[in-house]
């Protein structure tokens, strides 16, 4: 049986950020899609460090094979260049706690430097302090 992907996203690339804006939920087919253009955009940091800057805005949390490769995607990342993630979660007060320790598991899991805000121009320092 198939199934429809569910979630959205967009990436931008600036300067040594790349910045996401996500809409959950998401399963393994829209996480698979969203590795295979983020690695496109990797290709353009020409070896430079580099960080990311993650808006999510969730009505859910990650399914077990979609937590698992978002946690590939980021050994990918660290292994060309990414240094460090900033999280911003808006509007998602009932699935918040939950896809914060969901998130934190997989930055802990691969040694990544991390940290989570309320508001991307404070995430955007942070991460600005961090690579420059």
């Amino acid at each position: 049986m198939e199934y429809a992907a569910h979630g959205s996203y967009t990436i931008e690339k600036n300067e040594r950020i790349m910045l996401i804006n996500a809409q959950g939920p998401f399963n393994d087919i829209t996480t698979e899609q969203y590795q295979q253009d983020f690695k496109t955009l990797i290709s353009q940091m020409s070896g430079k460090a580099w960080a990311l800057l993650l808006s999510i805005n969730a009505d859910g949390i990650f399914i077990p094979e979609a937590e698992q490769r978002l946690k590939d995607t980021t050994q990918y990342r660290m292994e060309n260049g990414m240094v460090a993630i900033a999280v911003v979660i808006t509007d998602s007060r009932p699935y918040t706690d939950m896809l914060q320790m969901q998130l934190q598991r997989i930055y802990q899991s691969c040694d990544l430097t991390f940290n989570f805000f309320s508001d991307t121009e404070n995430a955007k320092n942070w991460l600005d302090n961090l690579i420059n």
